[in-house]
């Protein structure tokens, strides 16, 4: 398996790209940035952390993933330009515990996201290979061959399907978090009138409280104020310190937290596709027939139950889907209707 923090561009053909591809890349990489979310990050620490849900996080470079067994099949379907070499070229943002981050060596991107990723690429017989990027890099670098999939708490948004194709693989959801004395009940724009609420830079959360400082202004009422910080740490020790009273995140991530630290608790959720509901996915550049298969590949580690493991694994099995689906921009509408996940167990 290789890992690299570098993009390797790979020499194949591609068509040219239109004019739309280089346009619009912050709102493609504003739907569900890990941003601000990390918080937490083992480093060189213990190489276990047993939480109070009973899940032990293995944050060691030796992972011991759950693999899953080559479908000949799903093999055979997968496209001639992407098998050519072997390997499944996935990108990753390594930022967000317990989704995707590094492991206690500072170098090794483990979590959920390429668990999962791990089961695609062994049903499909490839290596994977993956690669940490920034998050506002990867839809260019998908654009132009550099990954081939991205696996990184990726929402479907209705920007996104006029250049990529995706194969949903988990629920989509943001968590409130708040200190443990706090009384707050998170559930839309009024509970969090004059709150101040930190949130990452150009990201769904971010778009989400815009939408709800709208509704609170509309009615007369305070309107939130957002607070923008420059890295991980820096948020959660504004949040545990009271500098903040509120900090929106991915919900997997505001879960870790409140079940490994005694400070931090979650106090509300909002489906990341608010006021619509959507879905995280692989990410896939549009029409280049990957997508589709990985869905298939996702199906299949469903029903031999790797998949399901892989969740139970990190604490995640409140957001297992029970099908993959391939959502592209033809079919992004009738999808996003019917967007389904487990029931939520906590924060609603």
């Amino acid at each position: 398996m290789a890992f690299s923090t570098r993009g390797l561009r790979r020499s194949r053909a591609l068509a040219v790209l239109p004019a739309v591809v280089l346009l619009g890349t912050a709102a493609l990489a504003g739907c569900a940035d890990p941003g601000a979310s990390a918080a937490g990050n083992p480093s060189g620490g213990a190489q276990t952390t047993a939480a109070r849900n009973g899940v032990v996080y293995n944050t060691s470079p030796d992972q011991q993933r759950i693999r899953a067994e080559k479908d000949p099949a799903l093999a055979a379907k997968v496209p001639a330009l992407i098998s050519k070499d072997g390997k499944l070229t996935v990108a990753t943002t390594a930022g967000s515990i317990p989704l995707s981050f590094h492991a206690t060596d500072d170098k090794t991107p483990i979590g959920s996201e390429l668990d999962i990723a791990q089961l695609v690429a062994d049903k499909l017989g490839l290596e994977l290979d993956v690669q940490v990027t920034s998050w506002e890099n990867w839809p260019l670098k998908t654009q132009s061959g550099d990954f081939e999939a991205v696996f990184s708490n990726v929402g479907v948004n209705k920007d996104r399907v006029k250049l990529f194709d995706f194969a949903s693989y988990r629920a989509a959801y943001m968590g409130f978090e708040a200190k443990k004395s706090a009384t707050y009940d998170i559930k839309g724009a009024d509970d969090i009138s004059g709150l101040k609420v930190s949130v990452g830079s150009g990201t769904n959360q971010e778009k989400i409280l815009l939408a709800w400082n709208k509704e609170l202004e509309a009615k007369g009422k305070a309107p939130a104020t957002l607070q923008y910080y420059s890295s991980d740490a820096d948020t959660i020790l504004a949040l545990s310190s009271g500098r903040t009273d509120l900090n929106i995140a991915p919900y997997p991530s505001t879960v870790y937290r409140e079940n490994t630290r005694d400070d931090l608790k979650v106090v509300g959720k909002v489906n990341a596709g608010w006021p619509s509901e959507t879905l995280v996915a692989a990410t896939t550049l549009r029409g280049n027939g990957l997508a589709p298969v990985i869905s298939e590949a996702l199906n299949s580690a469903i029903k031999d139950g790797s998949y399901g493991k892989v969740l139970e694994r990190w604490g995640l099995s409140e957001e297992a889907l029970p099908e993959s689906k391939t959502i592209t921009d033809e079919n992004f509408a009738a999808t996003q209707a019917t967007a389904t996940s487990a029931p939520s167990g906590k924060a609603s």
